[in-house]
This record gives C-alpha cells, sequence and structure tokens, in this order.
C-alpha cells in the first residue's frame, strides 16, 4: 500500500504541465504510480507545480567557504591573491569540523534551490597524512541536510602533469591504486543505501597519468560505478598536455581508455570540435557549471549542434559561488546567445530551449550519477521539487508556456520545497 499520496495543481510530464495527477509513493521512498489514479490524495498540494527534484552532478562543497573571493580579492596594500591561491588557504585550514559546517550549509543551500541529489566531486581527502579523516564528513553532512548524494571518491596523484604534489594539496593525496581501492570498499561500508553512493572518478590529466585514469575508470566500471573526470576547463591544462603527450586532453583520456567514452566529462570549455564529436559518439556526456564557470571566466563551451550533444547534457554547481539550478539552466543557453550559436544546439525536435534544459537539470544528471531518479515516473526515488505557481516571477504565465517562464524568469523565489525519497523539506 502506497504510504504518500501528492496531488498538486501540475505535475510535470518530462513534456509538460498536466493537472489533476497523483503521485503515489512507497513506504521505502519510490514512485509507486503516477496518473489519475481516483485515489484519496493523502497531501493536497494547491498552488504548486511539481516537478523532478534537480540534479546537481558537480560540486565542491567546501570552496562555498570561498563564496564572494571571486576571481581575485585584495590581500593587502598592492597584492591580490587568486581564486587558486585562496582555495589552498582554505584547503590548509580544513578540519572535520569545518568541512562538515561547509558542507551542510552548501547542501543545504542546495536544498532551497530545489536540488535533491549532489554529485560531490571529493577530493579534500585527509586532515593530517594520509588518515582519509575527511570522507566520510561528507556523507555525515549530507544525511543532515537530508540531500541524496553520490560521492565521487577522487583519485588525485599529482600536482600539475607529471609534478609532484605541493603544500595544500598534499591534503588530496592518492597513494597508490591500492590504497585509493581500500578507501572505496571502506566508504562503501559507511552507506545509507536509501541515499548514498559511490562514484569512482579520477580529478582531471593534471592530477592523474593516463595509465592511472584508465586504472579508476576500470574499477568504476568492475564496480558500475559513475565515471567522471574534469576535462580541459581552462587553457593551461591543455598546454600542458600538449606539451607532455603531443595531444589534448580528451584524446589522451580516449585513447588511454581505448575509445570507451561512457563516462561525464565536466566542463569541457576549450574541447575540440573533432574531439568532442568523438567523445559523444563513444557515449559520453558533458557535464556544464555556467555560473562558476563564469565566475571564474573560464570561457564558454562551443556545443555541437547536435541532437547527441543536446541529450547528453547535465548540470552542476561546482564552486558553490551561486546556487540557482535555474540561474546555471537560464545561463547554459545564454552562454551559446553569446556564442552566437542562437539556440541550434539546445532546441528540442518542437524548437523548445527550456525542455532540452529542464531535462539537463534532471534526467542527465540522474542518468550521469547511474540513479534512479530525474523522472517522475514508477520505479524513480520520490525525488521532487515544488513550485510557486502564485509568486511573482511567474504571475500571468499560461501553463504551456510555465516551463520558459521557469527557466528564463524565475529564481529560487519560487521554490517551495523538496521531497527527497518522499520526506518533505520546506524552503527556508
Amino acid at each position: 500500500m502506497s504510504a504518500l499520496v501528492l496531488e498538486a495543481d501540475l505535475t510535470w510530464t518530462g513534456e509538460d504541465f498536466a493537472p489533476r495527477l497523483q503521485i503515489a509513493l512507497g513506504p521505502d521512498g519510490r514512485i509507486e504510480a503516477v496518473g489519475r489514479l481516483g485515489a484519496t490524495s493523502s497531501t493536497r498540494l494547491p498552488r504548486i507545480a511539481l516537478l523532478p527534484g534537480f540534479v546537481n552532478v558537480h560540486s565542491h562543497a567546501f570552496q562555498r567557504g570561498l563564496r564572494g573571493h571571486g576571481e581575485s580579492f585584495p590581500a593587502g596594500a598592492g597584492s591580490f591573491w587568486t581564486w587558486r591561491e585562496a582555495m589552498y588557504s582554505l584547503v590548509s585550514g580544513l578540519d572535520p569540523v569545518t568541512l562538515r559546517a561547509l558542507s551542510i550549509q552548501a547542501f543545504s543551500e542546495m536544498r532551497d534551490a530545489g536540488i535533491t541529489t549532489v554529485g560531490e566531486f571529493h577530493y579534500v581527502h585527509h586532515e593530517r597524512d594520509e588518515d582519509y579523516a575527511l570522507d566520510r564528513v561528507l556523507l555525515d553532512a549530507a544525511k543532515a541536510a537530508g540531500i541524496r548524494i553520490v560521492l565521487l571518491q577522487t583519485f588525485y596523484a599529482t600536482g600539475a602533469v607529471g609534478r609532484p604534489l605541493q603544500g595544500a594539496q598534499r591534503r588530496f593525496a592518492t597513494p597508490s591504486l591500492d590504497r585509493f581501492v581500500e578507501q572505496l570498499d571502506r566508504l562503501a561500508g559507511r552507506l545509507d543505501p536509501a541515499t548514498q553512493s559511490l562514484g569512482v572518478v579520477a580529478h582531471s590529466i593534471r592530477a592523474a597519468a593516463p595509465e592511472h585514469i584508465r586504472a579508476v575508470f576500470d574499477e568504476a566500471w568492475k564496480r558500475s560505478a559513475p565515471f567522471h573526470i574534469h576535462v580541459e576547463e581552462q587553457r593551461g591544462e591543455i598546454e600542458e598536455s600538449v606539451a607532455a603527450y603531443g595531444r589534448r586532453p580528451m584524446a589522451v583520456i580516449l585513447d588511454a581508455l581505448d575509445g570507451r567514452g561512457d563516462f561525464t566529462a565536466v566542463h569541457c570549455t576549450h574541447t575540440a570540435p573533432a574531439d568532442m564529436d568523438r567523445f559523444l559518439a563513444a557515449g559520453g556526456r558533458v557535464c556544464l557549471c555556467p555560473l562558476t564557470e563564469g565566475n571564474l571566466g573560464d570561457g564558454i563551451p562551443r556545443l555541437p549542434q547536435t541532437d547527441l550533444a543536446r541529450t547528453r547534457l547535465c548540470l552542476g554547481t561546482d564552486s558553490n559561488a551561486r546556487l540557482s539550478v535555474l540561474e546555471d539552466m537560464r545561463w547554459l543557453e545564454y552562454g551559446q546567445r553569446l556564442r552566437g550559436e542562437m539556440r541550434g544546439a539546445l532546441a528540442d525536435g518542437n524548437g523548445r530551449v527550456a525542455t532540452t534544459l529542464l531535462a539537463a537539470a534532471t534526467e542527465g544528471g540522474a542518468r550521469a550519477l547511474g540513479l534512479d531518479t530525474g523522472r517522475i515516473a514508477p520505479g524513480s526515488w520520490g525525488d521532487l521539487v515544488a513550485i510557486r505557481l502564485d509568486s511573482q516571477s511567474l504571475a500571468g504565465i499560461p501553463v504551456a508556456r510555465l516551463p520558459e517562464g521557469l527557466v528564463f524568469g524565475a529564481g529560487n523565489d519560487v521554490i517551495a520545497g523538496t521531497y527527497v525519497g518522499g520526506r518533505w523539506r520546506a524552503s527556508s
């Protein structure tokens, strides 16, 4: 018997908003049925539209402590610290208490922004020596915030291509593949299976040699876990790769994996069109983080004008300088317009962009993290975001144009709250 039957004024079907639909949730937090069920609603949600909860594929929760720093900020008379130097300064002072507080703060803000799942790309592993004392903190913080988490446990062995870790980077250290696998096993034993899972990832070509990327990818494959990697976020990474390997990072990674592309590449800001085509054809997914990429001035990726590219997108918040998935969706499209691409890369078969962006923020993210979420459908987790239809920013918008109104005209103020596994939390 269903534990909960929700009925909002409108419910997202994947293509549009439909009235009078009911969502039956089982006691395990999964959706049992959706439709005009004729059941007695245990929770009626007037003036609310329900969407699948947003899926944040790429986060570094500790970087919430850098908010306001931007790309650079004054460090004293006549001098400036770059954002990267500020990040390493923050890392040097992290302990379990500070990391937990920053992570709960970030995860709670995500819930307020409609995010019900986070892929936490975690590489600050050690408090001292190589103790891995900081890994479990992320799981505890996610539980405290009530958010679903995929802990993307990160292999990080070098400070740049062919160079050892330096200074605060030593807190990221992966001493060996064997130690990496041992820690994965330890973390697997600490997971809450209702809301927590693991990904197996390499940080980047700067932090992992091609043979290590291959070994980590193989470990992910063995565990049926998602594999992610930063790719070509900044031009300096490309210059290092060409100097060391004679090829750009995406080409080096695909060659190391024998052309297998079933992974998520984060950023791809400067990926060459031929490499992008090869990656997508091999099954790859692209995670874009528009607000962070804009905040750091990294650049705007050029998305191929193909249906394949449109269906392989997902979104992340990266540095968490600003947490609003609606803004990330909006700026993903705006960036393509600023490149002069207009709507070709993002419009669906009906010429609509908003549906593509909503899919990237939900279904696309779920696929990238290997989760049964991102859809309002039987078998999926009951992870939902509730939209205030009576909010000022949505006033006067007809139902047929509500997706466009949300993506291009709304902010976090329209988020009434979220369900994770059927458990409600109102936005603050």
